[in-house]
């Protein structure tokens, strides 16, 4: 198993490296670069002066020197101010080095958000643990209504209840969240006035459930009908096995097959399943956190992307690609753990 999670991590590191030297180009091309010089001077900048400030901030430097910089491989050199000759911050609300240092991803640093003026991790790290709030209670509302149904309709394969609940669990996944949000907001916000439409004081004023319920329920919602189906299709195959009906045969009760025999191995495969939805929490709050005014991951991403903030955008890409592979990592050891048929070499 040592061996196994060492070769994945060294898999991981690769994935890692080629997926940021990507997101890195496409951020760094000549149109961004033109906007973010833009939104750093004024409107009615020429082009000498577009290209002046990106030249003095170490935008035109080779594409490796600059990506070797930010990860931290290669020696950072401060700016040298024309008039004073004297080596000056890039950006002075961020209090960058004015030496040249090896200062990047590896050591810490991941750089300086030109939208809201202060360090990334500043900006970054609050909205991870925002998200990671809403991603807590999403969990602890999908998975055991997820599982409940899907282990209910297993049960009894084509019984009345199979029906009903994979119907509901069909319906919950095929109504995207921006149209199950609207639908929630219109009814218990609008309407009955019981859950507040927006969700923006939870993040300064504390989570209530006046101001959470709606963004959990949305997500929560969309997730549980994936889970529950594939909580079904593994109970269905389970209920067929022959050692369940082995346990029938020796006079063993039904519901006492389903608790002693039938579920433990009816959710190793929803395991899998569960694992991933993580990096789907992570991504997918994009349309939630922007509908319920939610300052999490998902709303600084956007904000990122929109006023083409580079050093956020590339720790924001960072964080989504190590999430999916750890979480893709922990599935893989779990499902080895929980199916005994299952050999790691």
């Amino acid at each position: 198993m040592f061996t196994f999670i060492l070769r994945r991590a060294g898999v991981m590191a690769l994935t890692m490296l080629c997926l940021t030297i990507v997101v890195f180009s496409l951020v760094n091309l000549d149109p961004n670069l033109r906007k973010l010089s833009i939104s750093q001077t004024n409107m009615r900048a020429t082009d000498v002066e577009i290209e002046s400030w990106l030249v003095v901030n170490g935008y035109r430097d080779p594409f490796l020197e600059r990506y070797g910089s930010w990860l931290g491989v290669w020696q950072k050199h401060p700016n040298i101010d024309k008039k004073t000759g004297e080596p000056v911050s890039r950006f002075k609300y961020c209090d960058d080095p004015t030496v040249s240092t090896f200062s990047g991803v590896i050591q810490g640093d991941l750089g300086c958000s030109t939208k809201f003026k202060k360090k990334v991790a500043d900006k970054l790290i609050p909205a991870l643990q925002s998200t990671g709030w809403l991603m807590f209670w999403v969990m602890m509302v999908m998975i055991p209504s997820a599982l409940l149904i899907g282990i209910l309709a297993g049960m009894r394969e084509g019984s009345k209840m199979d029906r009903v609940l994979s119907i509901v669990s069909i319906t919950s996944t095929a109504t995207p969240e921006y149209v199950s949000g609207i639908f929630f907001t219109v009814i218990f916000a609008s309407w009955l006035g019981w859950l507040n439409g927006s969700a923006a004081t939870a993040t300064s004023k504390g989570i209530t459930f006046y101001n959470f319920a709606l963004p959990v329920m949305t997500m929560a919602i969309y997730g549980m009908g994936y889970v529950a189906r594939m909580t079904r299709a593994s109970m269905v195959e389970v209920m067929t096995a022959q050692y369940i009906r082995t346990a029938r045969l020796k006079g063993m009760g039904f519901y006492a097959v389903i608790i002693k025999h039938a579920l433990r191995n009816a959710l190793i495969a929803p395991f899998t399943v569960i694992m991933l939805q993580f990096p789907w929490l992570l991504t997918g709050v994009v349309i939630v956190e922007i509908m319920f005014r939610y300052q999490g991951f998902g709303f600084t991403l956007v904000q990122a992307a929109g006023n083409n903030d580079i050093d956020l955008l590339l720790a924001c890409s960072l964080v989504s690609v190590v999430v999916v592979l750890v979480t893709q990592l922990i599935s893989d050891v779990g499902y080895a753990y929980l199916n005994p048929r299952i050999r790691v070499k």
